[in-house]
This record gives structure tokens, C-alpha cells and sequence, in this order.
């Protein structure tokens, strides 16, 4: 039986991004598996993307970007410590620019954000306007994918797009640290 849509599977970041500006719901590699995104004001394709994940609202999404200046209509501030730590594997949990919407931060007064080191992830972001959300490719309680075949057979038929490339290297999750008291919220 066949998983995905035709036309679904793409290797063209710009065609991926087009998709997503339009509304779309896209996977695609990110540091340690592949990721979920869309486009982070477009608060239909973020209410979707939370149905399709089975992720609680309250829980809150991760926004990945290409650069910190990509951030400022996500975060109120962006401390040192995370600014120091990207481009790389670090999500934050920083306040919450006042007009972000409720469906991606959920019930917090905060937003983890990232700027990503991976490639490919990276240039997605840019070409997006420069942010995505970006949350495992996985339904509630089960792993990530970690190949775009595995998300594919998983979650195919609910995407748009699945950007074809490669995981970066780490084995985990990145790990998420609250920006005011450096806690480690996320191993």
C-alpha cells in the first residue's frame, strides 16, 4: 500500500519552502531526526500540525531559525548565553514575544527557539522568511523518524512535502535550557 501522495518526496529546499508559506505541513532532517514544520504565524497549519502529531496544545512547539535576527518576532529578548550557543544544537526557552500565538508557545509565557548548525534545515529557514516551527517527526509516544522512508510510512499521508536529505549526528533530541535560570528542562 502506497503511503505518501505523488509528489510529496522533494529535494528542492525552495520548492519545500514555497509549501510551507502557502500553509503546508512539511518534514524534514534536522539535527538528530527528521522534523515537523510549518510556518510558525500561520496559525491554522500550526493547529494542524498539532492534530497530526497528537501533541497536546499546552505542550508548546520549538521554533527553528537561520540566524538570532530571525527570532524577533518569536522572542521578547534573546539572553547572551543562547546567542553564544548558536549557530548549533541548543534550544532555548526564552519569553515569548506578547504577540506570538497561543498555539505555538501553549500555556507558557515562554517559546523554546533554536538556531540550527544543520545545512539543510538552515536554508529551509531562510527560504521560509527565516523561521519554521520545527517538533520530531513522530506521533505522540513513539520515536522520531530518522530516515525521510521512516516518516514517509509513518506520516505520509498527512504532509505536503518531505525535503529528502540527511539527520545531523546527534543520537538525542537537542537539549532545551531554560534561558532566566539555565535549568535544563530537556536532557
Amino acid at each position: 500500500m502506497k503511503t505518501t501522495r505523488p509528489g510529496v518526496l522533494r529535494r528542492d529546499a525552495a520548492v519545500v519552502a514555497r509549501i510551507v508559506r502557502a500553509g503546508g505541513i512539511v518534514g524534514y532532517p534536522v539535527e538528530a531526526c527528521f522534523g515537523l514544520g510549518c510556518d510558525p504565524r500561520n496559525t491554522a497549519a500550526v493547529r494542524r500540525l498539532l492534530r497530526m502529531k497528537r501533541r497536546p496544545a499546552a505542550k508548546g512547539l520549538i521554533v527553528l531559525a537561520c540566524d538570532a535576527k530571525a527570532l524577533r518576532p518569536y522572542a521578547a529578548d534573546l539572553p547572551p548565553q543562547a546567542r553564544a550557543s548558536w549557530p548549533g544544537p541548543h534550544t532555548w526557552l526564552v519569553e515569548a514575544n506578547p504577540m506570538l500565538s497561543a498555539s505555538v508557545r501553549g500555556h507558557h509565557r515562554e517559546v523554546a527557539v533554536r538556531v540550527t548548525a544543520h545545512r539543510q534545515a538552515a536554508r529551509l529557514a531562510r527560504l521560509c522568511g527565516g523561521a519554521l516551527i520545527s517538533t520530531s517527526a513522530n506521533r505522540a509516544r513513539e520515536r522520531p523518524a530518522r530516515t525521510h522512508r521512516e516518516l514517509c510510512r509513518r506520516m505520509g499521508r498527512g504532509l505536503d512535502a518531505v525535503l529528502v536529505g540527511r539527520i545531523g549526528r546527534l543520537a538525542r533530541p537537542t537539549p532545551i535550557r531554560d534561558a532566566r535560570s539555565g535549568r535544563l528542562v530537556r536532557a
